[in-house]
């Protein structure tokens, strides 16, 4: 296959032919981009159909211009949960502070928005349906890179040759691991577990959630809008990860009804609404740290190069800005291996800075001793007559190039 390329103001009658590997938020994203820009694209997701559900997600600074150029910024907006009280309580239930939750992430002038996040990738789903190729449930099995392009195998024995394959699948990548090698060699583990499930809301909470905390132990309940059901959170401290319960269902609601034995406040309940629930989700809080994000004709994008963690709350918008940067840059060039070293050198620092924010993250909602929960208290205090907290430069710090340009 011959690989023919895009660059600025230049056409091609060959469009380059490229394999995105998941479709979550970056994986359509990118494949918007790579359309517009004149390239046929597939994108191919183990899941028989775009997921739904999902914890609440924030699209931030740079990324919220990301949207209004792909035209979907106002039905983010009407998706917008907008979510008015963050309350905190101490190991028996009393209130510490009640907020506004703009007062502890910032906001651009009211311009982020929140949204569910199947909500988010219904809407991304939805914008490229037409002109991409979707290949729900299945996956890559091998690819084998070449001169001419990339061999590729998937696991329903279909085959094809494609020009550029692009992992976006998550911060737990099949496809970072067989171009680079297993996860450990690039997860940095925070020092925390969670497990995030739903759970009925018989507490009558509407637009907010509530945050219980004793040192290195945080519970929280997320009513979003009036929902008849609340996303139940549990994380806590824990000097090094529990390998052997990522792997096994039972050990890890044993463990976490292990931490959280004896706690106060409406966590026994939630402990045992996480046993019968059918969506529980466990792993560690960490983040995915890569010398370089590229190997060949092969290129990540999103949480599988450079998952910051939840702590940073800045995932959806690495993904969506990162997505725009890699399609503008292999719009750019026409060589792919100077299209990745551009994407690179766009993002490298935006990415740093973002993930940078994950330690401030940590310090806020989850301190690890009595002293550093204390101070954190004190500084809630201080904020509740506080202004609403100026947006983290980091939010913002990537300028776009002008519009992914049409063929």
């Amino acid at each position: 296959m011959t690989s023919a390329g895009l660059s600025k103001g230049v056409g091609t009658a060959v469009k380059r032919e490229v394999l995105i590997s998941g479709a979550g938020i970056a994986g359509p994203a990118l494949a918007y981009w790579l359309h517009r820009a004149g390239f046929a694209v597939t994108v191919v997701e183990k899941a028989r159909a775009p997921r739904d559900g999902g914890y609440p997600v924030d699209v931030r600074g740079t990324a919220t211009e990301v949207v209004r150029r792909m035209g979907i910024l106002p039905r983010l907006r009407e998706a917008h949960i907008d979510s008015r009280r963050c309350t905190f309580l101490d190991a028996d239930g009393g209130e510490v502070a009640s907020l506004d939750p703009r007062a502890l992430a910032g906001g651009a002038g009211g311009q982020d928005v929140e949204v569910r996040r199947g909500d988010l990738a219904a809407i991304l789903h939805g914008l490229v349906r037409d002109d991409v190729e979707f290949l729900f449930g299945d996956s890559v099995d091998t690819f084998d890179q070449h001169g001419q392009g990339v061999d590729v195998t998937f696991r329903s024995g279909r085959q094809h040759t494609f020009d550029l394959v692009v992992g976006a699948d998550g911060m737990h990548s099949r496809t970072r691991e067989s171009l680079f090698g297993p996860e450990e060699r690039f997860h940095r583990y925070l020092g925390y577990c969670f497990a995030v499930f739903t759970m009925p809301n018989t507490f009558g909470l509407s637009h907010e959630s509530v945050l219980w905390n004793t040192p290195g132990k945080g519970a929280a309940l997320y009513a979003v809008g009036d929902s008849d059901e609340l996303h139940a959170f549990l994380n806590f401290y824990r000097s090094e990860p529990p390998l052997e319960a990522l792997r096994d269902p039972q050990a890890q609601l044993d463990l976490v009804a292990a931490v959280f034995a004896g706690a106060g406040w409406e966590v026994p309940g939630m402990v045992d609404a996480m046993r019968g629930a059918d969506d529980l989700f466990f792993d560690t809080v960490g983040q995915i740290r890569m010398p370089h994000w590229s190997s060949g004709r092969a290129v990540l994008v999103g949480d599988a190069a450079y998952a910051p963690s939840f702590l940073a709350g800045q995932g959806t918008s690495l993904a969506l800005a990162g997505a725009y940067m890699l399609a503008d840059a292999l719009a750019a060039h026409r060589d792919h291996t100077a299209a990745f070293a551009a994407y690179e050198r766009g993002v490298r620092e935006f990415v740093t800075m973002n993930q940078a924010l994950a330690d401030k993250g940590a310090a806020r909602l989850f301190p690890t001793t009595a002293q550093a929960l204390e101070q954190r208290n004190t500084m809630l205090r201080g904020l509740v007559t506080a202004p609403s907290a100026a947006a983290p430069p980091a939010h913002s710090a990537l300028v776009l190039p002008e519009a992914v340009p049409a063929p």
